[in-house]
């Protein structure tokens, strides 16, 4: 008898989970999310399979996900195995000719198709693409004596074919590479990528998921996690040197994002199960939240 008892009270606390997430599934019913995942935070196939299962959810809910993909890990990996130098710089890929040709294969072929084919699994319609197709994402070089290489800044995003997909049900998963007007490839950094793609959606939000809980006022010290962040003192943060490595790039891409009007820009943990649900559809996100403040 106390069993069935527990097993009840389970269960009503599994639907008043479900009736937490209903005003959210209400406010972002039919709003485009951008998720940028990949790199150390999906380095596992459960943890990919269980952030896809999760992307699928939304779907269902009625919000439009689009994801921007990196593939980091994967890349150095190879690049190691192949006796590639893997060199970065500000957080970024530097990226020779031999380089960017490892990028390509891993991120349009091994890591793209994998997400699509995870998301396809789980009943949704997921289209793989990257910025080379109708070149919808063009860039340009930093400077030609740039360090980074073969990395291209996005100059223009041509939407039209973003926008087909959304409209006709499908989820657009994007590799973030692009052309020039000479049509030479370059690699371009994830979080810039999916902060430019979301900001020229029209985007409600912005989902960078790191292997991090969020953004730190101290340096490495977990218990200084900032649940919410104004564009302003997040600058400050940068300006301070308070954050380091591949957490610049993703902090300078929610800002961007936000200051482009995307109403929101979050860092969550993509290592923990369920973290994208928990930060979108629940009274107490789990991760780092930047808006643009007052």
């Amino acid at each position: 008898m106390e069993q069935k008892v527990q097993h009840a009270a389970d269960l009503f606390e599994r639907a008043s989970h479900l009736i937490e997430a209903l005003p959210y599934v209400r406010q972002f019913y039919g709003k485009t999310v951008v998720i940028k995942c990949g790199g150390s935070a999906m380095t596992e196939s459960d943890e990919m399979r269980n952030m896809m299962q999760d992307v699928a959810l939304l779907y269902f809910c009625g919000i439009r996900p689009v994801i921007i993909h990196g593939g980091g890990s994967e890349i150095s990996d190879l690049c190691q195995r192949l006796n590639i130098d893997v060199k970065f710089h500000e957080g970024q890929r530097v990226t020779d000719e031999h380089t960017l040709d490892i990028v390509q294969m891993v991120l349009s072929g091994k890591v793209n198709k994998s997400l699509v084919m995870q998301l396809n699994q789980t009943g949704v319609k997921a289209v793989g693409l990257s910025g080379q197709d109708a070149k919808f994402l063009q860039v340009e070089t930093f400077s030609p004596d740039s360090p980074l290489g073969y990395v291209g800044k996005i100059t223009h995003i041509d939407t039209e074919l973003m926008q087909t997909l959304l409209t006709a049900g499908f989820i657009p998963v994007i590799a973030p590479l692009g052309v020039d007007a000479q049509g030479q490839t370059y690699n371009i950094n994830g979080d810039f990528a999916a902060s430019a793609i979301a900001s020229s959606l029209r985007a409600e939000k912005l989902m960078i998921l790191s292997d991090v809980d969020g953004l730190y006022a101290e340096r490495n010290d977990p218990s200084s996690k900032l649940s919410v962040l104004t564009t302003e003192a997040a600058n400050n943060l940068l300006v301070e040197n308070k954050i380091s490595g591949g957490m610049i790039p993703k902090l300078q891409a929610c800002n961007e994002a936000v200051e482009q009007g995307v109403s929101t820009a979050h860092i969550i943990n993509g290592k923990k199960r369920h973290s994208l649900l928990l930060e979108i559809l629940t009274n107490h996100g789990i991760g780092t939240m930047i808006t643009k403040g007052d």
